[in-house]
């Protein structure tokens, strides 16, 4: 089935040189933009990430450091891919959790002008682990009967995720609305206030904290209370974005 759509969305897949969002790096990026009238483009990037690539990063997806030491920095991209994502809807496997974190912090990095909060998030493994509960090869062959060769490369990985996504809804028909929207708020595992899960809205839609000694309580009012604990997070190793949530969280705290 295919995607209704209202505006342009990219299904993109990151290959990183480790797993902490704040302290590694982009070394490729695959993504598919597929526009409303069905048109697609798409585009296999690489990057040199400027810090050596984890032996078990490379063990996953085969790039090395000498694969990549000719590529341009992230930074000298950022203006390009910000153009070519920005108004766009985002979507990937497990992207809510590590792709679109780790993009918006390499954009950050670069001070790109991305806004990701205009952006609606589809992540088609939160879709299937609340359908079905497996991994994207599984996935891949559930829905698509297919075996996904070249598994861990970020083109076999895109392509299938798109396909997936679109099996899914051909399976779950009704289950599933084909609208980006309704998708993007399936795909929510928590109703996060920065990408990361440090805040949180509770039930009451107040940002609280996700972590640590405050967990559970107001952010508004622990800033009020212990002005120190600002200090800290922004200090500490926390991403930007988490870090730019909580100068807006403090600014709107202090214009109440």
């Amino acid at each position: 089935m295919k995607l209704q759509l209202t505006r342009p969305i990219i299904f993109f897949d990151i290959e990183a040189t480790g797993l902490n969002i704040s302290s590694d790096r982009i070394v490729e990026l695959c993504f598919i933009k597929v526009y409303p009238n069905g048109n697609e483009e798409s585009q296999v990037i690489r990057f040199n990430p400027g810090i050596h690539i984890s032996a078990e990063a490379s063990a996953v997806n085969g790039i090395y450091d000498s694969d990549v030491a000719d590529y341009p920095y992230f930074k000298d991209k950022a203006g390009e891919l910000a153009a070519i994502f920005q108004g766009a809807d985002l979507a990937g496997f497990n992207s809510n959790k590590f792709d679109v974190p780790l993009l918006v912090e390499e954009f950050a990095r670069a001070g790109a002008d991305f806004d990701i909060s205009k952006c609606r998030l589809v992540d088609v493994q939160t879709i299937y682990h609340k359908m079905e509960q497996r991994n994207l090869s599984a996935a891949y062959k559930f829905y698509c009967n297919q075996d996904l060769t070249n598994a861990h490369t970020a083109l076999a990985d895109t392509k299938a995720t798109y396909e997936v996504l679109q099996a899914q809804l051909d399976k779950y028909g009704e289950e599933l609305h084909n609208n980006v929207e309704w998708l993007a708020e399936f795909s929510r595992q928590n109703k996060n206030v920065d990408l990361a899960g440090r805040f949180v809205y509770d039930e009451q839609g107040t940002p609280v904290f996700n972590f640590g000694k405050y967990k559970g309580q107001s952010v508004a009012d622990v800033l009020q209370r212990d002005s120190g604990y600002f200090g800290w997070m922004m200090q500490g190793d926390f991403t930007q974005d988490t870090k730019q949530t909580l100068m807006r969280l403090r600014l709107n705290t202090a214009t109440r």
